[in-house]
């Protein structure tokens, strides 16, 4: 545990999903795999559809709505559906298509495997404090038995814009009728996790899971309040 700021009362904390208390790497490759899969097979005209073609997709509606970017579940739906218009199938089993085959991603998306570290330190967490979880992701906590140590979730696109924007921050600090800056924030990554929670007058923890060297990496815009390399540091802090 390294400090580079000082750390202020804690009255709760929320934090980040993916890679933060999880590997979502094996997650995403599964379900990317799984998803492009039944993408492939609901019409023979999508059988050489490749994973490549799908990405020109995504990003061609990302050009026509940028503010897509903030709803990744909402953008990967109509990238799929737009897939499927692409090859001449008509817009009501395009539509259907796309129900069927987000179906089968919200599957596999959920299908985690997280560590018994992860359940002891949130259940520890939880019994002293509030916990939320903020999320740019898709991965449904409930599903993977992390839901229960959360008092709410919020994700971005139906709860604001994704981090480093500071709607998802200000609402958390909302709805636990706190100020900011008694919250912890517990994150992977140096931008959205500590320069999104910092800028929004939190404080923040980068979780440094990979070993990397703050001052060498080229996303570290500010300092968190502490560095941790292990998520049961955590308990010590309360």
């Amino acid at each position: 545990m390294h400090f580079y700021r000082s750390l202020r009362p804690i009255a709760a904390m929320t934090f980040d999903l993916d890679d933060t208390l999880y590997d979502n790497h094996p997650v995403i490759r599964r379900t990317t795999q799984a998803s492009h899969a039944a993408l492939q097979a609901y019409h023979p005209a999508l059988q050489g559809f490749s994973v490549q073609q799908y990405q020109q997709v995504r990003d061609r509606l990302l050009i026509a709505d940028p503010e897509m970017y903030h709803d990744v579940t909402e953008w990967r739906r109509r990238a799929v559906e737009q897939s499927i218009l692409d090859v001449g199938i008509p817009a009501a089993q395009a539509a259907s298509g796309a129900r069927e085959i987000m179906n089968v991603f919200a599957h596999w998306r959920s299908q985690i495997d997280v560590p018994s570290e992860t359940h002891a330190t949130l259940a520890a967490l939880a019994a002293r404090i509030p916990l939320v979880a903020i999320t740019n992701g898709n991965a449904e906590p409930h599903l993977c038995g992390l839901g229960k140590y959360f008092q709410f979730i919020l994700r971005a696109g139906p709860d604001g814009r994704a981090k480093p924007y500071q709607d998802m921050y200000h609402r958390s600090a909302q709805r636990l009728n706190l100020r900011p800056e008694q919250i912890l924030h517990i994150g992977d990554d140096l931008t959205t996790d500590v320069a999104g929670a910092v800028r929004s007058g939190m404080q923040a923890c980068w979780i440094n899971l990979c070993e990397g060297d703050l001052m060498r990496i080229d996303d570290s815009r500010l300092l968190p309040t502490l560095e941790i390399s292990q998520l049961a540091s955590l308990t010590a802090l309360i």
